[in-house]
């Protein structure tokens, strides 16, 4: 058997982007108001990263506008180890849900769009931001701002201890 599962896994690309604002992101959630769910650690992964590159200007800036600190986050790829520790994965996209399907071994229960936790009828994949002006970024940081209240949900209901 291996290690306990206890990580949130956030999965986009590059892993300079979206994925580490969803991580920075759902930390801050739990710090205020993730009670009975501090067991869980939080991580975030690209499927295609370089190893070790600092997260985007505008993905710093962006978040940094909110009271948030990207600055010291550093890009990994993502492997079926870091799966392994995962209660639950969340891609940016339904395209990266599929990736991880057809890449990877054993998955964890839960692995969902991020945004699949908002009701029936909000838009699903969050845009990459990549290449974009501080705008894009924090629309893409706005769209998953909109979802945490229902992630914190979604893992209270299915992880609180």
């Amino acid at each position: 058997m291996g290690a306990e599962r206890d990580t949130v896994t956030f999965v986009c690309t590059g892993n300079t982007c979206r994925s580490p604002m969803a991580e920075v992101l759902l930390r801050a959630a739990l710090t205020r108001r993730g009670a009975g769910l501090g067991h869980l650690a939080v991580a975030s992964f690209g499927l295609a990263a370089e190893e070790g590159a600092g997260a985007s200007p505008n993905s710093v800036r962006a978040m940094s506008k909110i009271g948030l600190d990207l600055s010291a986050h550093r890009s990994r790829q993502l492997t079926q180890e870091a799966l392994d520790r995962s209660v639950a994965v969340f891609a940016m996209t339904g395209r990266h849900v599929e990736h991880l399907r057809s890449r990877f071994g054993p998955l964890p229960d839960s692995v969902l769009v991020l945004r699949d936790v908002l009701p029936a009828g909000a838009e699903r994949d969050i845009p990459d931001p990549f290449g974009g002006g501080l705008r894009e970024y924090e629309e893409c940081r706005d769209s998953m701002v909109e979802a945490v209240p229902a992630l914190i949900e979604f893992l209270r209901s299915h992880f609180a201890r």
